[in-house]
């Protein structure tokens, strides 16, 4: 499977500039394939491929000469970025979704170039990141980076550098603990485990929404174009970083521990997306980030040679997971009361339960009830 490793490096004033150099014109080559295969439709209704493109980057350096300061091999990733615009514009016309043209990149729109056959281009010696025409850049390599690496993308992110490298690791089976959880996500308690567990709801966004506030008052009273607005954004952006960081950690610390601890997760099937249409809910549930935890669950399971299966959340709540009687409730009733067995449970808890048996049910484990 590929894996990502993320360390941030720490340029000198003239690297960073001779990186910055390097995403204008990556970027400047990214709009000119754009507008070739964007002109070539409207004028001869003719289209232009990958290997066409790319065999016109060397004509380009003729006539543009600062193309040269750029690895030839992060030229042709461009594109390749172009290609894949298209192929995924294509494949949303065909799926009937809102299609989206590609679009031209302004300055804050492109902050990566990528070198697509690491070592060639970019690597690692003597702890430093070795960048062809750019020079050696400090980095920290807070993990050990593993596996064979395919590719590496230099990326910038609000004035910081990032350089992701890309590897092919095999699995790395743990040892079977012969135990099974169902997770029921939801806005009191960040997520209920069938064990009676409870993962307390961190609220990252509420706690600083003051902080937020307050930076963006001081954005919205700073002159249009002037510094101390480019300064005031900057501490707005600091603020999200935080946040988002924080929201990542957090998911990243109790993902790896339920992997750890069991060999089956079941987890809901839910759609996110549309959860947010509800106006009332929507800044609870964008901040609880139910879809960033369940993908980080999801590939850390798979390395780990872990089951997890996705199970339809419909009437998990309102079905008693003692006898399968269904009991309809609204959310602000919290405890499961069963008139006919007579189970009264944490609704949560209860619906945990009921995402355990049909996940189990799904992997044949438990017989399939009728009710469930």
């Amino acid at each position: 499977m590929l894996k990502t490793f993320k360390y941030q490096i720490y340029p000198s004033h003239a690297q960073r500039t001779a990186m910055q150099h390097s995403l204008n014109e990556c970027r400047w080559l990214y709009n000119h394939l754009l507008a070739e295969r964007k002109n070539a439709w409207e004028q001869d209704e003719g289209s232009l491929n990958y290997h066409t493109q790319a065999v016109s980057i060397p004509k380009l350096k003729v006539e543009r000469p600062s193309l040269t300061d750029v690895h030839s091999q992060a030229l042709q990733n461009v594109a390749v970025r172009v290609d894949l615009a298209y192929k995924a514009f294509f494949w949303r016309v065909k799926s009937g979704e809102k299609p989206g043209y590609p679009r031209f990149k302004g300055y804050n729109w492109y902050d990566s170039f990528t070198f697509p056959q690491v070592p060639v281009g970019c690597s690692i010696r003597d702890d430093k990141l070795r960048i062809v025409k750019v020079g050696d850049v400090k980095i920290i390599l807070h993990r050990p980076l593993e596996g064979k690496v395919k590719t590496c993308t230099v990326r910038r992110n609000n004035g910081k550098w990032f350089a992701c490298f890309t590897s092919e690791i095999p699995e790395n089976p743990l040892p079977a603990v012969n135990k099974a959880v169902g997770i029921d996500v939801g806005l009191n308690s960040f997520a209920t485990l069938s064990t009676s567990e409870k993962i307390d709801n961190p609220h990252f966004f509420r706690h600083d929404e003051n902080d937020l506030a307050r930076v963006q008052r001081k954005l919205s009273k700073a002159e249009k174009g002037s510094k101390e607005r480019a300064k005031r954004r900057k501490a707005v952006v600091k603020v999200h970083e935080r946040i988002r960081n924080r929201r990542s950690n957090f998911a990243h610390q109790h993902s790896r521990r339920i992997v750890n601890q069991f060999d089956t997760i079941c987890v809901e099937d839910l759609s996110v997306n549309r959860m947010v249409h509800n106006h009332c809910l929507a800044k609870s549930i964008s901040d609880m980030a139910w879809g960033q935890f369940f993908n980080y669950l999801s590939f850390k399971a798979e390395n780990a040679g872990r089951k997890l299966v996705k199970v339809n959340p419909a009437y998990t709540s309102q079905t008693c997971s003692g006898c399968g009687h269904r009991v309809p409730k609204d959310l602000s009733i919290r405890i499961h009361n069963c008139p006919c067995c007579g189970l009264s449970i944490d609704r949560d808890l209860n619906a945990s339960l009921n995402i355990l048996a049909l996940g189990l049910q799904n992997l044949g484990k438990i017989p399939r009830s009728r009710l469930l």
